[in-house]
């Protein structure tokens, strides 16, 4: 009698811990604004969507009147979901059903492990997990401007967004960008009031320096100044590798949305790109500056390299 319990009972186990992992998830939460939920197949309980939730096949969105979801696919494809009301996770799968992407995959998942727990909350998960080293070098002068840049970096890409803190002494000053080359002979120089700058090194003034120099100071107040941080464009051979899986990626998600630019900044931050990455996480802040979840990534992304 007891045989038969035991051999029961080991066939039961075997059976549930089979079934808990055949049951993976389908989507992840990346970013969600608004006052959504999910009511999930498995209990038919409605609950707050939390952003790094996972959802099952079965489970559906309840999407608020404005809201945003971003959400990621586990073959690394993302897709937002804007409409008010009901979405059923099924008809996204459709949508998704053609999607085969190791490339992106990898990508997603570098994303994924910055909200590895199932609470959804973004910050303290990413937090946790992370160690503020300082990978990068940074500028170590007295200087009264900080641009969020090591004091030297590579960059891939001829366009860059650049950003620096501003003055607290002159909350409202205009700034002056200046490039110089290696000869100390300024070849780029513009005019901002905002705290960051949209740079094209294609450009024919900076198309064909290898190396340059950029600071940033205070319109007509050179007491109030950055330091000088080197961006060096790299080479065809240095970048041979490195372009052959960017190709890849690009090949599996080739639109523009800001749930794919922070694929691509994973991408640029695991090959030490800073600079590509932060411009990515610029640019997805810029496409949807309400969502938060794209601004604590950013943040946490430039503390975690040492850059604020």
């Amino acid at each position: 009698m007891r045989t038969k319990f035991f051999i029961t009972s080991t066939l039961l186990i075997f059976f549930l811990i089979n079934t808990s992992y055949g049951q993976s998830f389908v989507f992840r939460v990346l970013a969600s604004k608004g006052a959504n939920q999910v009511k999930k197949a498995q209990n038919g309980e409605t609950v707050p969507l939390k952003t790094g939730a996972t959802l099952m096949s079965g489970d559906e969105l309840i999407a608020a009147s404005g809201a945003y979801i971003g959400l990621m696919h586990k073959t690394g494809r993302t897709i937002e979901v804007r409409n008010p009301g009901v979405t059923k996770i099924t008809d996204l799968e459709t949508k998704l059903a053609s999607s085969k992407s190791s490339v992106a995959n990898k990508y997603a998942k570098f994303v994924m492990n910055k909200m590895n727990d199932d609470d959804g909350d973004l910050a303290s998960n990413y937090r946790r997990n992370m160690k503020a080293t300082g990978a990068v070098e940074r500028a170590t002068s007295s200087a009264s401007l900080k641009v969020l840049l090591p004091s030297s970096v590579d960059v891939l890409n001829p366009e860059a967004i650049v950003r620096w803190e501003g003055s607290e002494e002159l909350p409202n000053a205009s700034y002056i960008v200046s490039i110089k080359n290696i000869f100390d002979e300024e070849i780029f120089s513009a005019e901002t009031s905002n705290t960051s700058i949209n740079i094209n090194f294609d450009d024919d003034n900076l198309s064909n320096e290898r190396l340059v120099i950029l600071n940033v100071k205070v319109k007509d107040n050179d007491e109030i100044k950055s330091s000088d941080y080197g961006i060096k464009r790299m080479s065809s051979d240095d970048a041979a590798s490195i372009n052959e899986n960017l190709d890849a990626l690009r090949a599996d998600i080739s639109e523009d949305s800001p749930l794919n630019n922070l694929i691509f900044a994973s991408f640029y931050e695991e090959n030490n790109l800073i600079l590509d990455a932060m411009t990515q996480y610029e640019k997805a802040v810029l496409a949807s500056p309400d969502v938060e979840d794209f601004k604590t990534l950013y943040d946490d992304f430039l503390i975690n390299n040492g850059l604020k």
